[in-house]
């Protein structure tokens, strides 16, 4: 893990990493394929994760009085049961399809909301059963790619929470979600201490990259904000749908 090449696409992951716990959407699920121009894939999701656990609790305190509990409540065993399947199943489902039906229902969903469907309608109550649907797809889908962001998307934007709230409820439930999933990368050799000392120069650029997400969502307009998301969750279903087909 060393040259040019590798230290550029390095910190340029961290610092997504950095920005999405600030608020901005799902831009960390950009960290892996960045680094997997450089390295194996398995390989920089073990890199990435102290990373995003240390940003992760930066995040926390900046959002420390904007969430949904009833979301927490909901979310976080589901998250953990999804985790679980993933580490159960890890030798046994393909990460591409899973990526894929994901992808197709984020695609499907961003569409429609984009088009203007939905957007006229009432906000929607916290429901326990789609909760824990799509926290066991974001739990699953976060443990085998760092790509939770879509199935915790699709439950939350029909909800209708503030922009802050809304960016406040991911940074907690992935922080919850990240600390779940270390013990389990530990015990399949995903992570090890050979790569942190590289994960510990890589925490300062993702550090002050989470004070600028969270100016940034501070300024941003609510129509504007919500926009973005629902943007990023089209592009990035797209490239879950595409790693799927070609993969």
């Amino acid at each position: 893990m060393e040259g040019t090449a590798f230290w550029c696409a390095a910190v340029i992951a961290s610092i997504s990493v950095g920005l999405s716990k600030g608020g901005l959407p799902v831009v960390a699920m950009m960290s892996v394929p960045i680094l997997s121009l450089v390295m194996p894939p398995l390989q920089a999701a073990g890199l990435m994760l102290p990373i995003y656990i240390v940003s992760d609790w930066f995040g926390v305190w900046a959002y420390r009085r904007d969430y949904d509990l009833r979301v927490l409540k909901i979310m976080f065993p589901a998250t953990a049961i999804g985790i679980g399947i993933g580490w159960a199943t890890a030798n046994l489902i393909s990460e591409h399809m899973v990526g894929g039906v994901i992808g197709a229902l984020g695609s499907i969903f961003a569409i429609s909301r984009l088009l203007g469907r939905g957007a006229s309608a009432a906000a929607k109550e916290a429901r326990v059963g789609p909760g824990v649907f799509w926290g066991i797809a974001a739990g699953f889908t976060s443990f085998v790619s760092h790509a939770g962001g879509p199935p915790y998307q699709i439950y939350t934007l029909p909800l209708r929470m503030p922009k802050a709230v809304f960016a406040g409820t991911s940074t907690i439930l992935f922080t919850w979600v990240n600390a779940v999933k270390l013990p389990a990368y530990w015990s399949i050799g995903i992570m090890s201490f050979d790569s942190l000392p590289v994960a510990i120069w890589l925490i300062l650029p993702a550090t002050l990259a989470v004070f600028a997400g969270v100016r940034l969502v501070r300024i941003l307009p609510e129509k504007q904000f919500y926009l973005l998301v629902l943007w990023a969750l089209l592009l990035l279903s797209l490239r879950m749908l595409w790693v799927a087909v070609t993969g």
